[in-house]
């Protein structure tokens, strides 16, 4: 994955995540950063199962998400995520969920930095962590891991 890169992920919104107004419940895209992060990883090679197993836990401290148009039952969505910052004991991801209409738009792909996104802006904003041990003890990942915090500090302003 390159520098800077979106890796987008497709879901198809399900009727289960659509609330009385017939829009998806505001509570489904802090649920679809969490999957955007998580594929994000793993098109990075990597899996939340094998970081846990080192010792590393990624709790969230920090969460933004503007809500800028509703999607519904049946829309496919792209959720959008990249590594915004990194350090050695915190990591910031970035989210979107876009809209998209085309059978083409709508699939795994990675896109860099400074393309455009396809499809129609839905929510935006991001998750903020920090790397703790099972204590819930800050840790400095470059010391358990380094070459995923190189792959991490690489992908990160």
């Amino acid at each position: 994955m390159s520098e800077q890169s979106w890796h987008l992920h497709p879901l198809r919104v399900r009727y289960q995540e659509t609330d009385q107004m017939s829009v998806v419940f505001h509570g489904n895209y802090v649920t679809w950063f969490e999957i955007g992060r998580t594929e994000w990883i793993r098109s990075a090679g990597y899996d939340y199962k094998t970081i846990e197993s080192r010792g590393l836990l990624l709790p969230v401290v920090d969460l933004q998400c503007r809500y800028v148009a509703p999607a519904r039952y049946d829309d496919r969505v792209l959720v959008c995520t990249r590594v915004e910052e990194s350090t050695a004991l915190r990591v910031t991801f970035a989210s979107e969920v876009r809209r998209v209409e085309s059978d083409e738009q709508w699939r795994v792909m990675t896109i860099p930095q400074g393309e455009a996104l396809p499809g129609e802006l839905l929510a935006e904003g991001g998750t903020k962590h920090v790397w703790v041990d099972s204590d819930w003890k800050p840790v400095r990942m470059n010391r358990i891991m380094p070459e995923l915090y190189k792959l991490l500090a690489h992908s990160g302003k």
